[in-house]
């Protein structure tokens, strides 16, 4: 499962698929996500506050496809959080989507007060509790996390959402979360500094 789907099943209620967080803080969190992807992918860089593209093939996963596309096209635009304030008018439905395709999420359509309501909701609890649930246990062991799960992982903090993965956990996994972020590669650790400014700047002005 990738970045951005994980974030998004630790960010929405296991049952109901309600958000858990600020909707910002939510949409901001999955940007980053569809952000670090790319990333990880070797598609983009990002330094100094800009992001940079550095291979214009496209990538396996059509909605990191998609994101790519968008980059290429907006060549004017290059901050990060430029990118992050734009990709989150959008990233909680096209990644929800991607994990309704998947399988893993059913889209339901809600009528409330003369407008529609789409929510994603789990097909299996058990699959939906996993990111969480291995977040929590990947910090109790000694072994370095991979960097994928070390992103994961910055994004949770950058939202808020630390408590939904370390709730049950000891002293040893909060001490290594402080620890994990600062390790991270340059262009990813600089992108999570970027969302927790961004997440932060967006619920203090109230955005929906």
């Amino acid at each position: 499962m990738l970045i951005a789907d994980e974030f998004f099943l630790i960010a929405h209620n296991d049952t109901r698929g309600k958000a858990k967080l600020h909707p910002a803080a939510a949409g901001i969190g999955l940007a980053a996500g569809l952000l670090s992807e790319l990333v990880l992918y070797g598609h983009i860089t990002i330094g100094s506050g800009q992001v940079g593209v550095l291979d214009r093939r496209p990538p396996g996963d059509a909605l990191a496809h998609t994101v790519l596309d968008q980059l290429i096209g907006e060549t004017q635009h290059q901050a990060v959080r430029t990118w992050l304030s734009f990709l989150a008018q959008t990233s909680i439905t096209s990644v929800g989507e991607r994990l309704a395709r998947a399988g893993v999420l059913r889209r339901q359509e809600s009528r409330r007060l003369l407008r529609t309501i789409v929510t994603y909701q789990p097909n299996d609890l058990n699959v939906a509790a996993w990111p969480a649930t291995r977040l929590r246990a990947l910090l109790e062991r000694a072994d370095p996390p991979s960097v994928p799960d070390a992103v994961l992982l910055g994004l949770v903090t950058a939202a808020g959402l630390t408590r939904e993965v370390l709730w049950s956990a000891g002293p040893r996994a909060h001490h290594r979360l402080n620890l994990i972020i600062p390790a991270l590669p340059a262009p990813l650790k600089e992108l999570i500094a970027h969302t927790e400014a961004a997440v932060g700047a967006a619920v203090l002005r109230g955005i929906p």
